[in-house]
């Protein structure tokens, strides 16, 4: 039998423990994190011609990839020819190999300790924290060491018997000697990373917050060439996996700068109030709209979108043309990775029947820039070109009232005005394009996303 004293002195040990770990966890984020994206093009030194080729090329190729995995079908190939460019509905014959991975952001990271540092593509599209490790099997060549989970003294393999383990897609136990958990995720036709499932010690930059315990893809056969920007990836999607959910983050939010501002740094802010939108700091009402859950597609963001504006014209379609189907398909997410939105067809070639016939330009061949309708500006006066006004509209009553620079750019080298906005099958997705100088709230715990119009290089 136990004494009174025996648990007394019990409790006070419970107590004690839990008190140190709140005060680790308040040490480690009292307010919230917050870390700053850097396009993969920030340091380029490319044209805006280049600019807009080498998004238009990563968002066909993302854009494959996500509907692939949403239909579970392979992916045709994607092309920037002028076939395919100037295709009824802007969907031509696809011949591109698909590579996924590709990802429009980077965030420094260190992990391990000593810690090691390193730049991952951040992915609202998938769950998995994943770097390249040693010994590699098969990597691809990034700017960083890989990581070498010898050296460090706060790896630990994950059993194959964990929770962690079984919240993979796919999953094997190497060896019931060595009892480690094996992965093999995969992101599109032949993107894929494979290895060790594992828990490090995770150290954001700019906070210098360490994060104990992050469950991890130790991949030593990595393959795609969308992976090359960084040097692993930080998914934030709403799987277990996730490092959103691993933080257990009420909420995180993000505010793009813009294709123009290549150096601007972007913020990804983590739960607690640091998410919020500033009302002070927003230029118009903050606007919210459900988050909707898709069970055969659940890290995924979805929203309803229930019609578009442009210019004088309201484009209203059947429920079902931007609606999730039963088999999965369909429905519209926000992503941060793809550059382009990507309207399903019906809804496409609404959008695209109502800015020709309110444009006062004429079509101009837009090939050379990857997007599918564009227009011939004239020489001189371009600034004051006046084009139709774009809006989305959600359910619950959100608009995403677009400003001119968020869907249309111009070429200057050719002279073409182009809409970033394109044409897809089986899953539409808001990209970022539309979504730069505006913060976006994920409010994971209340299944709501809000929006409002920020200046993001003064957050």
């Amino acid at each position: 039998m136990v004494s009174l004293a025996a648990r007394l002195l019990l409790l006070v040990a419970v107590a004690a423990a839990a008190a140190r770990c709140a005060a680790m966890a308040a040490t480690a984020h009292p307010k919230g994190l917050r870390v700053h994206l850097t396009h993969v093009d920030a340091h380029g030194n490319y044209s805006r011609l280049q600019l807009l080729q080498r998004a238009a090329r990563r968002s066909h190729h993302r854009m494959s990839r996500l509907v692939a995995r949403a239909t579970g079908a392979v992916p045709p190939a994607v092309s920037t020819s002028k076939k395919a460019a100037a295709s009824p509905g802007g969907v031509g014959d696809l011949q591109v190999p698909v590579h996924a991975g590709n990802g429009e952001f980077l965030m420094d990271l260190a992990i391990g300790t000593p810690a090691l540092s390193y730049a991952a593509i951040v992915d609202t599209g998938s769950d998995l924290v994943w770097t390249q490790c040693k010994p590699c099997v098969e990597c691809f060549k990034q700017s960083t060491p890989v990581f070498d989970p010898s050296k460090s003294s706060t790896y630990a393999a994950v059993p194959c018997s964990s929770d962690l383990c079984s919240d993979l897609p796919t999953s094997t136990c190497t060896s019931a000697a060595s009892n480690k958990c094996g992965y093999t995720y995969t992101y599109g036709d032949s993107s894929s990373t494979q290895g060790v499932l594992a828990t490090e010690t995770f150290t954001l930059a700019e906070s210098s917050s360490k994060l104990p315990g992050v469950a991890f893809g130790c991949g030593d056969t990595n393959e795609g060439d969308g992976f090359s920007q960084g040097a692993g990836l930080v998914g934030l999607g709403r799987g277990p996996l996730s490092l959103v959910s691993q933080l257990g983050l009420d909420k995180f939010s993000y505010c793009l700068t813009s294709l123009d501002d290549g150096a601007g740094k972007s913020p990804l802010l983590l739960g607690g109030s640091v998410a919020d939108i500033s009302e002070s700091k927003a230029t118009a009402p903050v606007q919210s709209t459900p988050l909707v859950k898709n069970p055969i597609q659940p890290s995924f963001y979805y929203v309803t979108l229930t019609g578009l504006t442009v210019g004088s014209t309201r484009i209203t379609l059947p429920s079902s043309a931007f609606a999730i189907q039963d088999d999965g398909t369909g429905g519209v997410i926000v992503d941060s990775g793809t550059s382009i939105t990507y309207l399903e067809v019906e809804g496409y070639r609404a959008l695209k029947k109502a800015f020709v016939a309110q444009m006062s330009l004429p079509v101009a061949d837009g090939s050379e820039t990857g997007l599918d309708l564009c227009f011939r500006a004239p020489a001189k006066g371009v600034d004051e070109v006046k084009v139709p006004k774009l809006v989305f509209h959600f359910d619950g009553g959100a608009d995403l009232d677009l400003p001119a620079e968020n869907y249309m750019v111009l070429d200057s080298g050719s002279g073409a005005l182009c809409l970033t906005v394109a044409a897809s099958r089986g899953l539409s997705i808001i990209g970022n394009f539309q979504q730069q100088n505006f913060q976006f709230v994920y409010d994971v715990a209340g299944d709501t996303l809000s929006f409002a119009p920020v200046q993001c290089a003064k957050l």
